[in-house]
């Protein structure tokens, strides 16, 4: 007995309905990105793993896809050496190769390998696969699309501003209601130099980061862990606890932090950030409810925001949908270093990426797809012999040429059958053309909804089903 076909875990099939919900997606996020001056690139699924590794942290190493070399990879070695050598060493020899992670990393890569090519500042959109080799949960998958915009060349932090516009503007159209959190690495290394630790800022990050998922005496047990001192933790507390408006917690952790050169200069830029937000048209960002204080939007300031990349070296943004529970859907931040591990020191960036899995989920439980936009054929010509058809065919042909998603049934099969087909496909209009209308050069239009028939000329036909 054959064995029942499958695909692995953590990815999925997407039918026809799932595809035209998918497509709604991209193109309402590419139609936001080009809006704001950002051009399209793509990159390699695959990508060398020097490439890769080392630029998502000691876990991020670890969920990398590694493409086994083709040929005699075991080539020189013998069983013993194969049988005594670590798993991890094997696959640094075995393997030369790995699906992309992220579309960050290969975007640095792109920019360095390009570079007499590309102007500067350069404003970049992708809309590609990733990979990972993650624990697949709800929201959560191992073959997954991300939507990354960024812009590299610039210092300016108007860019984080137009980012922040672009997130509104992409989640207003779709019609889901967001929190944008937002806080800066720079912040969070001045706190682990005022309370001592600042060898420790990535064990600090790494923990306080889970703060909502595993609440806050696990945070501090991670931390003590971590061998951060007692001292320390206490200092953490009242920082990790803070509540406020964005503007009241700028100006507490502004005083925590008047002795740390670094946190001081990220405090400054979260006062612009916020400050400009806060000064666009109380409209301008409608996906976002209004709250107290800095400006009229739900972008609250967070300073247990960390996100686990280690790139990141400025502001760093997370969006969460507000009505359904799940991960975060979007995140980003400021990369300054980024291009520098491949040879181009000194170049600034900032990016924000679009989890397009997470907002298909998003958009599927809310029920926020435009019933038109995803809708396959709107009208369908039923086949009642080779006379009727040949009958039909140009005026299909005149249907699709005025933008109609048409389909002339391929069959002479019973009318039963092809009715159903309409049903089933849920197309709304269905042409009939026999002999009496043939003799007046009209067709019987069929609104498969009401039930409501009229015989109709092309034009008429036309002007119905676009109206």
């Amino acid at each position: 007995m054959a064995q029942k076909p499958s695909i692995p875990k953590g990815t999925r099939d997407f039918g026809p309905l799932e595809m035209a919900k998918r497509n709604y997606i991209f193109n309402t996020v590419r139609g936001v990105f080009e809006q704001y001056g950002f051009r399209q690139i793509e990159t390699p699924a695959q990508e060398n793993l020097s490439t890769l590794m080392g630029k998502y942290g000691e876990e991020g190493d670890k969920l990398l896809f590694k493409i086994l070399n083709s040929g005699d990879f075991l080539h020189g070695m013998t069983a013993d050496e194969v049988a005594n050598t670590s798993a991890t060493k094997l696959a640094a020899r075995f393997c030369e190769k790995g699906l992309r992670y992220d579309l960050t990393v290969p975007f640095a890569r792109y920019v360095v390998q390009h570079r007499e090519e590309l102007q500067m500042p350069f404003k970049r959109y992708q809309i590609q696969p990733v990979w990972r080799a993650d624990r697949p949960q709800k929201g959560r998958y191992r073959e997954f699309y991300q939507c990354d915009v960024d812009v590299v060349g610039s210092d300016s932090l108007l860019n984080e501003v137009d980012l922040m516009q672009i997130t509104d503007d992409i989640f207003t159209k779709f019609g889901v209601r967001v929190q944008i959190k937002i806080n800066n690495r720079k912040i969070l290394t001045g706190i682990a130099e005022v309370i001592g630790e600042a060898e420790k800022i990535v064990d600090i990050t790494v923990a306080i980061d889970k703060l909502d998922k595993i609440g806050l005496d696990a945070v501090n047990e991670e931390l003590k862990d971590n061998g951060i001192s007692d001292e320390a933790i206490e200092k953490l507390q009242p920082i990790i606890k803070m509540e406020g408006t964005n503007a009241q917690k700028l100006d507490i952790i502004a005083d925590v932090l008047k002795k740390s050169e670094t946190g001081t200069k990220g405090v400054e830029e979260m006062r612009f950030i916020l400050g400009q937000l806060g000064a666009l048209d109380t409209d301008g960002l409608t996906s976002l409810p209004k709250m107290e204080g800095w400006g009229s939007a739900n972008v609250q300031l967070d300073l247990t925001l960390a996100r686990g990349l280690n790139y990141y070296t400025g502001a760093i943004f997370e969006v969460k949908a507000l009505d359904v529970q799940i991960g975060s859907i979007t995140g980003g931040g400021r990369y300054d270093n980024l291009t520098g591990i491949f040879g181009m020191p000194g170049l600034s960036g900032v990016g924000i990426s679009f989890g397009a899995d997470r907002i298909y989920d998003v958009l599927n439980q809310l029920d926020l797809y435009p019933k038109e936009l995803i809708t396959g054929t709107q009208l369908l010509f039923i086949n009642f012999g080779e006379k009727e058809t040949e009958y039909c065919l140009p005026i299909a042909r005149k249907a699709r040429k005025a933008g109609i998603r048409t389909e002339v049934y391929a069959d002479n099969a019973k009318m039963k059958k092809q009715m159903s087909y309409a049903n089933a496909l849920n197309i709304p209009y269905v042409a009939l053309a026999g002999e009496n209308e043939i003799k007046e050069g009209k067709v019987t239009l069929k609104n498969m909804l009401t039930g409501e028939q009229q015989l109709v000329s092309t034009e008429e036909l036309i002007d119905i089903i676009k109206s």
